[in-house]
């Protein structure tokens, strides 16, 4: 008994990650489920899965011994198979009480690892909220115990006290212990929904000692449970065993009715006296057998993120490796060898592929947690706004999403707070009284582009000015041009908020959302309108690891273009497109102006200008410009390396990356090009650091940065 109490602590600790994980799952989904139903209260598919999300958090928690999630949980569950039935309708002030009780659960699961909670999480209301759903529930008080002496008729198996007794029998296959399934499980369950009595074992079904398989289950469990769920419900809580178990629930005759209630409850540990021998298995069967109803969920592996990522950085290595081997094998001119490591790069090629693909996910998931900060936000602001969700199924690197959330629930409260009038305010400009907000998300120029759209009452320019004028960030009187206005927002410390709120007033916020997008390689832009809302548009890269690039040369410098922004190239001869002293110049493409960057002379790269170059032709924000090249090098899988201290400032690039030879190549953000290129700077100084080749001073760049 000593090493099973050992086994079942051991497996606790190795198995409680796991639902934890799942537990917050359920929670997000109950909490997303709870939001939708808002439009449609009476879909009864929904309010399944609502009461199967409670279900499966109540059930694994009682595997655990986490009494108090049980406790809880159960009151909320009881609600809402009322809910489910019909019993009760789910109106804004339940689906209130609803979600606070969400939010208890989530709390309680976050005490069990002592993880955080979230920012304005509610505090501990258990009481109130068993009290609140008690309170909504018709007949509640009708429901309460019947009196000493009461003749009333009840069901059979009813017992006095109110609850209802019923005989289980449980069958358990041949091939329970080889699927990972710990009957004891069911009991741990049962014991969690009422009181077990009269617990036995068919001894019957035991074969001879010579026919005993130690990874066999012969054991068939009758016993009777007192509580107060009825047959219905019995039977939705053993849908998570029935792969591995018949069941069969009935009413308990009055006799076993009398000796349950005088019998004292059967302690678990001793119910299984004789499997004393049957191993635990590390598998959490309650939450295998609900994913296992799930079809392809069955196969879902949970993979430490630290360990991918470990994989992903020995990718980038490989790839690199790779570059070099077909270098080398080019050199050497032997056939058989140039034909191998072009072999080895399409294998190392499909390996990257797959593997970027586990860690992308759709961004939808994200956008999602907002319905929840929209529904409150806008209450507490006495707003009425729809959030509306496109492009939900836009994939984007897991670490990219992770880090890009705290950025987009800032800007969404504040599109809340500053953007959307209330409903009066709407009405008197000739709106709709409901403001629209909209997360979008689409595939753009090789990375991803996320618009936060509102159409309340825009940046009021002028109070942007005087905030600006008051705070010293311009000179009295200057009006710069709108865009250089708008950008002001994203200064440290500035707001134009009247008063300090829980929202906004304090000048932090905005200038760490652009710290914080840019520090992920991307771009922050605002669009505004007066009295017709305002847009901010945020460009990400899909991944942060590895991305398939375009080379190209400039005199002796290598740079790398993201193969899914280069549209085509043109042959370009020197008397045919001229660029000024600020790399500025255009071209005919078809009938059409075609603006022209030239980097030799917008960077001040060295070397002379070849009498005949090509133009790289860029898809970038929906419009379309050239580069001036020297040299086409072609498709190179790039490995993304961060930029040094001393290159983050220069517009134009996102990142480097090593080549098989041993230089560094830097890449190209097409956006921040794009705008160099409509409206380019003064000429770099000859002596910049990016002047002649950028080998070495990308070199120095990438000293102590991260692969």
């Amino acid at each position: 008994m000593p090493n099973r109490q050992a086994d079942d602590e051991s497996f606790l600790r190795e198995a409680l990650p796991a639902f934890l994980s799942e537990a917050r799952e359920q929670l997000d989904q109950l909490e997303q489920l709870l939001l939708e139903l808002e439009a449609s209260p009476d879909d009864r598919e929904q309010l399944d899965a609502l009461f199967r999300c409670a279900h499966t958090i109540k059930g694994s928690a009682g595997l655990f011994g986490l009494d108090e999630i049980v406790a809880f949980t159960h009151h909320v569950e009881t609600f809402l198979d009322a809910l489910r039935e019909g019993t009760v309708r789910l109106a804004p002030a339940v689906n209130d009480v609803l979600l606070r009780c969400a939010d208890q659960v989530r709390r309680l699961v976050a005490q069990v690892d002592d993880s955080p909670l979230p920012d304005g999480a509610a505090a501990d209301d258990r009481e109130a909220l068993i009290a609140a759903l008690a309170a909504m529930r018709p007949g509640a008080a009708a429901a309460e115990r019947t009196p000493a002496g009461d003749s009333t008729p009840r069901p059979a198996g009813a017992t006095k006290d109110g609850t209802t007794a019923h005989h289980i029998a449980l069958h358990f296959k041949t091939d329970t212990f080889r699927d990972g399934f710990d009957p004891l499980a069911i009991l741990e369950y049962l014991a969690t929904v009422g009181t077990l009595h009269e617990v036995g074992i068919d001894a019957d079904r035991l074969p001879g000692f010579d026919l005993l398989h130690p990874e066999d289950c012969h054991l068939d469990l009758s016993l009777v449970l007192v509580g107060e769920l009825d047959a219905a419900q019995l039977e939705a809580a053993f849908d998570l065993f029935r792969e591995d178990c018949v069941v069969r629930v009935a009413a308990a005759l009055d006799e076993q009715s009398r000796l349950a209630r005088d019998n004292p409850a059967v302690p678990i540990g001793e119910v299984l006296q004789a499997a004393t021998g049957v191993p635990r298995q590390v598998v959490d069967a309650a939450a295998r057998k609900q994913r296992g109803r799930d079809g392809d969920d069955a196969r879902t592996v949970r993979v430490p993120a630290d360990r991918l990522d470990a994989v992903i950085n020995l990718l980038g290595e490989l790839v690199i490796a790779g570059a070099g081997t077909a270098l080398l094998a080019q050199k050497t001119g032997v056939g058989e060898l140039i034909e191998s490591s072009h072999q080895l790069g399409r294998l190392i090629e499909e390996v990257r592929n797959g593997t970027l693909q586990l860690r992308m996910v759709p961004v939808g998931e994200t956008f999602t947690r907002f319905r929840r900060v929209v529904r409150d936000t806008a209450a507490e602001l006495g707003k009425d706004v729809q959030l509306e969700i496109v492009g939900g199924e836009t994939e984007l690197d897991k670490s990219v999403v992770e880090h890009i959330a705290d950025p987009l629930m800032h800007l969404v409260r504040n599109a809340l707070d500053h953007g959307l009038e209330p409903p009066a305010e709407r009405e008197a400009a000739g709106k709709p009284p409901q403001g629209r907000l909209v997360l979008s998300a689409c595939h753009e120029s090789g990375g991803i582009l996320i618009r936060i759209v509102d159409d309340g009452r825009g940046v009021r320019r002028d109070r942007v000015l005087a905030r600006a004028w008051e705070r010293g960030l311009l000179e009295q009187g200057v009006t710069p041009p709108d865009d250089e206005i708008l950008k002001l927002i994203f200064e440290p410390g500035f707001s134009t908020a009247e008063a300090v709120t829980n929202l906004s007033g304090r000048g932090v916020g905005m200038d760490v959302v652009r710290r914080n997008i840019e520090a992920l390689r991307g771009t922050v832009t605002i669009r505004s309108e007066p009295g017709a809302g305002s847009a901010i548009e945020i460009r990400l890269p899909l991944t942060l690891a590895i991305i398939d690039g375009f080379m190209i040369g400039v005199g002796p410098s290598k740079f790398i273009f993201p193969l899914e922004s280069v549209v085509e190239v043109i042959e370009n001869r020197r008397t045919e497109s001229a660029v000024d002293t600020r790399g500025c110049g255009v071209v005919e493409l078809r009938g059409q102006v075609l603006p022209v960057v030239g980097l030799r002379a917008l960077y001040g790269l060295d070397g002379p200008e070849p009498e005949r170059s090509s133009i790289v032709v860029l898809k970038a924000s929906g419009q379309h410009y050239g580069v001036r090249v020297d040299a086409l090098l072609g498709q190179h899988q790039t490995v993304i390396k961060p930029l040094g201290r001393m290159f983050r400032s220069l517009r134009g690039m996102s990142g480097s990356s090593i080549l098989g030879t041993g230089e560094v190549a830097l890449i190209f953000d097409v956006v921040s090009l794009g705008q160099l290129a409509a409206h380019p700077p003064h000429p770099l100084h000859p002596q910049s650091p990016v002047a002649g080749d950028t080998r070495q001073a990308a070199s120095i760049s990438l000293e102590g940065q991260p692969s």
